[in-house]
């Protein structure tokens, strides 16, 4: 009965592996449409976010599966609760990424800093989205924690950004229509890093059996 449960937990590894790689895709290819001015990478991100849809149907149906039939132990209950959680998250953030693909089609980023910084801000948020699945599947306690202080770096990013496009508008107002879907885009960048942050700290839960939230 446990190799049989160690199997199924070994699949949702590899499911959740999947889940944040497709992620990951997502963000990456709705950062490069909106950088390039790319249709085509739009609806690449588009499609990834479909694929993030279907995948947490299929953990959540596996999470359930390895409640209902193998009757785990408290540290396994954790772990398969947190995975529950986890892919909330990861679902937000494929929404977010599609959003950002989304307003590709209206937008034209203009030359300059802001242009080059949204560019570092996807990169730091597909990179905690990363970390917080890696730290998940090889139960890194250090490396969950170590995205906290990622999204710390990602929201001085965020902040750089506003400061810029107000400088940007403030010297022509002709592109304040630009900078404000600028903004928003950094938002969504800012609130995927939140939703990284958040399965960190389900990862933190499934390790120690307390969420950060409640010291």
């Amino acid at each position: 009965m446990r190799n049989k449960f160690n199997e199924q937990l070994e699949r949702l590894h590899v499911e959740l592996i999947q889940m944040g790689a497709a992620c990951e895709d997502a963000i990456s290819a709705a950062a490069e449409a909106l950088l390039k001015g790319d249709e085509a990478l739009a609806a690449a991100a588009e499609e990834a976010e479909r694929d993030i849809d279907q995948r947490e149907r299929e953990v959540e149906n596996l999470c359930l599966k390895l409640l209902l039939q193998q009757q785990p132990v408290a540290r396994d209950l954790r772990e398969i609760s947190a995975a529950l959680k986890m892919i909330s998250d990861l679902e937000r953030i494929g929404d977010q990424a599609a959003d950002i693909a989304e307003l590709t089609r209206y937008i034209r980023m203009p030359d300059g800093a802001s242009r080059l910084h949204i560019g570092d801000m996807a990169r730091a948020v597909i990179h905690m989205v990363t970390d917080s699945v890696d730290s998940f599947v090889k139960r890194d306690l250090k490396l969950a924690q170590a995205v906290y202080a990622a999204d710390d770096k990602v929201d001085a990013l965020f902040d750089q950004i506003k400061r810029e496009l107000i400088d940007m508008i403030s010297a022509d107002a002709s592109r304040g229509e630009v900078g404000m879907d600028m903004l928003m885009v950094a938002k969504y960048l800012e609130r995927i890093g939140d939703h990284a942050t958040n399965v960190a700290e389900w990862v933190e839960y499934s390790i120690t059996g307390v969420h950060p939230s409640s010291n």
